[in-house]
């Protein structure tokens, strides 16, 4: 997923639930929603609930678009029909989904609850999505950052690795050249005694 910003805290009798402000996607990419959350009560995989909402930019009722208890419930109609994928595990707080192929019709609001009882009534967490045609310039920006890194880093290395070979010719050509002078030096002239 594309431009996350920092989450948002809301408190939930015990339940504290972490999402992102605004998530943007790039249309036709598989992008995760995350949200987490953690309880004051033990976490009870039987009793945890979660559901998942949407809202387009037009205003209107939430729409629910996947909920778990147990298990996964995908919604099995609507725009997002075989489009959301459980990409949580409730004993690591993680009640995330993944909507896959996002299209321009998926703008909107996407809201999070959970319940663990005794943990049951409060607030929720929101993502404002939005669809974009390609990354935006942060993210443009940062992936030339990270391939530019990668080529500096490489051509690092050849220089390293080209200057040891030369270093070793040199210490190479060096020793050579001692061994020649030596056998000079210890020449005596055979007509002195």
């Amino acid at each position: 997923s594309y431009g996350k910003r920092p989450g948002l805290l809301l408190q939930v009798n015990g339940i504290r639930i972490y999402t992102s402000e605004e998530v943007d996607a790039v249309n036709g990419t598989d992008t995760r929603l995350k949200c987490t959350f953690e309880s004051s009560a033990k976490i009870n995989p039987d009793h945890v609930t979660i559901s998942w909402t949407f809202r387009p930019l037009s205003g209107g009722a939430g729409t629910l678009i996947f909920y778990y208890l147990t298990r996964p419930y995908p919604i099995d109609h609507g725009i997002f029909k075989k489009r959301i994928s459980w990409a949580g595990d409730i004993m690591g707080g993680d009640a995330s989904i993944i909507i896959r192929q996002v299209k321009f019709a998926y703008n909107g609001t996407y809201t999070c609850q959970v319940t663990n009882p005794p943990d049951v009534h409060g607030h929720f967490g929101e993502i404002k999505f939005r669809v974009v045609t390609t990354a935006s310039f942060n993210e443009l920006l940062k992936l030339a950052m990270f391939i530019g890194a990668g080529i500096a880093a490489v051509v690092f290395l050849l220089i390293i690795i080209m200057s040891c070979r030369r270093c070793k010719r040199k210490y190479k050509q060096r020793q050579l050249e001692g061994d020649e002078e030596a056998p000079r030096k210890e020449r005596k002239d055979p007509t002195a005694w």
